[in-house]
């Protein structure tokens, strides 16, 4: 049996809350985790039509992209098309979970979901996320206590590197103190220096846990007082995380040949593929973002980008941008662009959950315009 709850853990191990803007609202809206799922709907947008898919399908569980309540709410009585979804699923037994700004920025996310669709190379964040605050911590201990102390540190949490965990390094020297009166020394005698052939221990660790690390670390040594050093480290950027993405084309195309292929990648739309930009400029280094990403006009155009992909450009910023010598650009359908990221959201839930839950893509097309007069 798999449970909400399971592909809850699945989806935060992939795109974690904690990366969400303070604006959003993402996780388990509905539903119980402990509720069996056989069935699995991925969509957009949490509207009426897919919910109305949900039902019809048998689903368990729709996975979404955008929120169903990003403001707070008094009610949710069926006299409002929130209102009446949310009463339709609950009453059909259906979860609804959201992954929203935390599932645009990481690898596997939105943006490098594009980037991957229209065939890019070399694909790296247009503009990268500083990775989380870091410490290493240094601490000195007797060799015959040196393997307490790093399973303690490693079972708080430190000493992770990546897809590692217990990571440390030692080195062999002598420590020398002297205990004073009033100390209770684990060796030596007080009063008299003591020579102690000692290990130093070295562990990364994230600053935010950084009280419970020493914690452990103070709970095994042997020593009254322990002799440790804290660095915090420099701030480094994410190599795999960030806001859009940048890559190369396979082969230079110009912007009007590049645009006919953009057209073909992405599900029909009324909104199409609008191209701002001279039609013959050739083009091999894309930027983009999905979603609304006109706060990265200025990044695209420093990485040195031949045009820019993203949605819900708007008049005076693009004007503007392309006055002042900006790149290419190219709006496409919020919808089209994000649609993008379902099918990669279904081959890794297949990838990890039994073969008996199905995941399927929503066939329903949730962008809102529907004629292009």
């Amino acid at each position: 049996m798999t449970t909400v709850g399971e592909i809850i853990t699945l989806l935060d191990e992939w795109y974690p809350p904690a990366f969400a803007d303070d604006w959003d609202r993402v996780g388990l809206v509905l539903g119980d985790p402990s509720a069996e799922v056989d069935r699995l709907l991925l969509a957009v947008d949490p509207v009426q039509a897919v919910a109305d898919e949900a039902v019809e399908a048998g689903a368990d569980m729709i996975i979404c992209h955008h929120p169903l309540f990003l403001r707070g709410v008094h009610s949710m009585a069926a006299t409002t098309p929130k209102g009446r979804l949310a009463h339709l699923l609950v009453s059909s037994g259906i979860a609804l979970f959201t992954a929203h700004t935390n599932a645009d920025a990481p690898e596997g996310g939105v943006s490098d979901a594009i980037a991957r669709a229209l065939g890019l190379r070399e694909i790296r964040p247009l503009e990268a996320d500083a990775r989380l605050p870091m410490d290493k911590i240094v601490v000195f201990v007797p060799e015959d206590a040196a393997e307490s102390v790093r399973a303690a540190l490693a079972g708080a949490g430190a000493g992770a590197i990546g897809n590692y965990d217990s990571c440390s390094f030692q080195s062999v020297g002598i420590g020398r103190f002297r205990p004073l009166s009033g100390a209770n020394p684990a060796i030596g005698v007080v009063g008299e220096p003591t020579d102690v052939r000692e290990v130093r221990l070295e562990v990364v660790s994230p600053r935010g846990i950084r009280d419970q690390v020493l914690a452990a670390m103070r709970s095994a040594h042997p020593y009254e007082e322990p002799a440790f050093d804290v660095l915090e480290l420099a701030a480094l950027a994410e190599a795999h995380r960030g806001s859009g993405r940048l890559g190369e084309l396979p082969e230079r195309l110009t912007l009007t040949e590049f645009a006919k292929q953009l057209s073909e990648t992405l599900p029909e739309t009324a909104h199409g593929v609008r191209v701002a930009g001279d039609p013959n400029q050739r083009i091999g280094k894309v930027a983009l973002c999905g979603g609304a990403g006109d706060f990265l006009l200025s990044q695209a155009r420093r990485a040195g980008a031949d045009v820019y992909i993203t949605s819900d450009l708007r008049h005076h910023p693009a004007s503007e941008f392309l006055e002042e010598g900006g790149v290419a650009l190219i709006d496409i359908a919020h919808y089209a662009a994000e649609s993008l990221w379902l099918p990669v959201l279904q081959e890794r839930l297949r990838a990890r959950l039994p073969d008996r839950v199905e995941v399927n893509v929503s066939q329903v097309n949730t962008d809102p315009w529907t004629l292009r007069a």
